[in-house]
């Protein structure tokens, strides 16, 4: 270690790197020894882990999703004997008048999935006075957009706003209904998740807001920080392309997945002939077994 410069700490370090990359094991030959692993199938297999996991936790994200959708839909029907959990605000000026008086009482922690894709000027605006307000405060802020907003520049220079101002972004293929979440103890939520405009629930009270609050934390948990680059997944596969495949077979049409992905529906039909192209497959229905083949699905 004296001829390499380096401590021991930084050895042991370094073997921890490698052994949880997979390129180091315990030899099964001598006791306390160790064995080198090929390189080529270390990191196979730390990717895989990696992918099982990753895997995993999208599984979580769809049945939480799953489970907010059933929660929403009934929500405006719902009353517990103490009072109604959730008040109706209708129309889109009662939820900016709700919106601001929410940006002036948040204390610690503001949550918001920004599903819809690039948003519209006067959106913005509104956002960004009230988003001013929070964290003037210093109140923390995270927010999750679709991936598609990258190609916005409006919306990129509202997200931008956002982190030079202490707030937090990250974008994701696909996201749940839009939903705010304000110091864990109200959340403002639509109505009718298909059309926003139609007004917005507010929802209060722990047995409600917990799995809200759960889904947040998983979706930001596996999505993209503002200042990286939506990567290629396996054999150069995005997060966007991923989901317009899962999204169609489901039975979607392109019309529905490009909504839900925040994208035109020219876009999704480019998408899905580019990989159609790539997959070598003359009809969606072998697009699908190919795809299916190789783990894309």
């Amino acid at each position: 270690m004296d001829l390499l410069g380096i401590t021991e700490e930084q050895v042991r370090s370094a073997l921890d790197s490698l052994f949880d990359l997979a390129l180091l094991r315990e030899s099964a030959d001598t006791p306390q020894g160790v064995h080198v692993v090929a390189p080529d199938i270390g990191l196979r297999s730390a990717l895989a882990r990696q992918q099982a996991d990753l895997a995993r936790r999208q599984q979580e994200v769809a049945e939480s999703q799953a489970a907010i959708t059933r929660l929403i839909d009934g929500l405006s029907h719902t009353e517990r004997e103490a009072g109604p959990v959730a008040s109706e605000l209708l129309g889109m000026e009662a939820v900016r008048d709700q919106l601001q008086l929410l940006a002036q009482e948040a204390r610690d922690e503001v949550m918001t999935f920004m599903p819809g894709g690039a948003q519209s000027p006067a959106a913005l605006e509104h956002a960004r006075r009230n988003d001013a307000h929070i964290l003037a405060r210093n109140v923390r802020m995270r927010t999750v957009g679709l991936d598609s907003i990258r190609n916005s520049p409006d919306t990129m220079a509202h997200a931008r706003f956002l982190t030079d101002s202490g707030a937090e972004f990250r974008t994701s293929a696909i996201l749940p209904p839009r939903m705010i979440v304000v110091d864990r103890r109200a959340a403002l939520i639509p109505i009718d998740p298909a059309d926003t405009r139609r007004g917005a629930l507010l929802v209060s009270g722990t047995a409600i807001l917990a799995p809200m609050i759960a889904l947040f934390e998983q979706v930001w948990e596996i999505a993209t920080p503002l200042g990286a680059t939506t990567d290629p997944g396996r054999e150069g596969l995005t997060a966007q392309e991923r989901a317009l495949l899962k999204l169609l077979a489901q039975g979607l049409t392109d019309e529905a997945a490009a909504t839900r992905l925040g994208v035109s529906h020219r876009t999704a039909r480019r998408i899905m002939a580019d990989l159609m192209e790539r997959l070598n497959a003359r009809s969606r229905f072998e697009a699908g077994l190919k795809a299916a083949q190789r783990g894309w699905l």
